[in-house]
């Protein structure tokens, strides 16, 4: 068995562990974390954890991607060196998960040599929510807890008409997630048969299922530039659905996707989970809504350090 339970955070989302340690009633773990005046970083961990559990909350996000993942390594390569019992990374939102094959002949698995990276520094266990491709788990040599943002989407989804809903995925490859929203709310199930140009740039043909005089709910795990999801929205109101919301687990929103979430009017709300730091976005962006996750994670935390079943969380 482990000593005492500890919560180390880096500088991506500092909020959300806060929140993680307020579900679990106890305090983050002191950590200094500076930058020399040549761009290097330095992390040094405040205080003993010889032999404790210790979880380490740092989303590898936008904006600084690069730099959370280095400061992500180098607190496992302290925390191990510093003979820390169990390293969790609590990774909420995985960057480069996009990247899980090769699209052309000379490119890289990124989301492959992440994981080799994470592995490497010292990462006992990780922990993350709604990957962008479940296989990724099997590019990690340890244990891996993807865990779903469906059961915090609920009740806000509720609200937006139950008995009238139709959850819709965006393209072909979201299905199963879509299908799992549907089963738990007791909807039917649409997909928007979408074509992607290049990268960034996605036009939507038709939709598969029947979305006429209903609540659509889009469903994905990303929104990165919005086109995707914009794209939907309008296809969803040309073939008569009566309003149409989304649900989106990470909420990247780069470049135009305030200003093309802002534009359209087939949407009238897009629900996010805090896994990436909103910023001023909800400033700029009236439709958005947050729901935190803080409370899901400080569970599944508190069963991987009592050796409880995390699956129960989400029967």
């Amino acid at each position: 068995m482990f000593n005492s339970m500890k919560i180390v955070t880096g500088g991506s989302n500092p909020k959300l562990a806060k929140g993680i340690c307020e579900h679990l009633g106890c305090q983050l773990t002191p950590t200094l974390a500076t930058t020399f005046s040549d761009g290097e970083l330095r992390i040094e961990i405040g205080e003993n954890v010889r032999g404790d559990d210790v979880f380490v909350v740092q989303p590898t996000c936008p904006p600084a991607v690069n730099c959370n993942l280095m400061q992500l390594c180098l607190t496992l390569d302290a925390l191990k060196r510093a003979s820390a019992g169990r390293i969790t990374a609590v990774i909420p939102y995985y960057g480069y998960a996009r990247q899980d094959r090769k699209v052309s002949p000379r490119s890289p698995i990124s989301a492959k040599m992440v994981a080799d990276f994470i592995s490497v520094a010292g990462a006992c266990r990780v922990v993350t929510i709604d990957l962008h491709a479940g296989q990724i788990q099997g590019f990690f040599n340890c244990p891996v807890d993807n865990i779903f943002a469906v059961p915090v989407m609920m009740n806000p989804l509720r609200e937006l008409g139950e008995g009238n809903l139709v959850i819709v995925s965006p393209d072909a490859g979201g299905v199963e997630r879509a299908r799992a929203y549907a089963k738990r709310l007791d909807a039917t199930l649409a997909i928007v048969d979408k074509r992607r140009d290049r990268p960034n740039q996605a036009t939507a043909m038709h939709v598969i299922g029947d979305v006429e005089g209903r609540v659509a709910i889009i469903v994905d795990d990303i929104i990165d530039t919005a086109g995707t999801l914009c794209v939907a929205a309008e296809v969803l109101l040309k073939y008569g659905a009566k309003k149409i919301a989304a649900c989106v687990t990470h909420p990247v929103l780069s470049g135009p996707a305030i200003d093309r979430i802002n534009a359209t009017g087939a949407l009238f709300q897009v629900i996010v989970t805090d896994t990436i730091p909103i910023g001023d976005k909800l400033e700029r962006c009236q439709k958005l809504k947050i729901i935190s996750v803080a409370a899901l994670l400080g569970k599944t935390i508190h069963n991987i350090h009592t050796s409880s079943s995390v699956s129960v969380l989400f029967v």
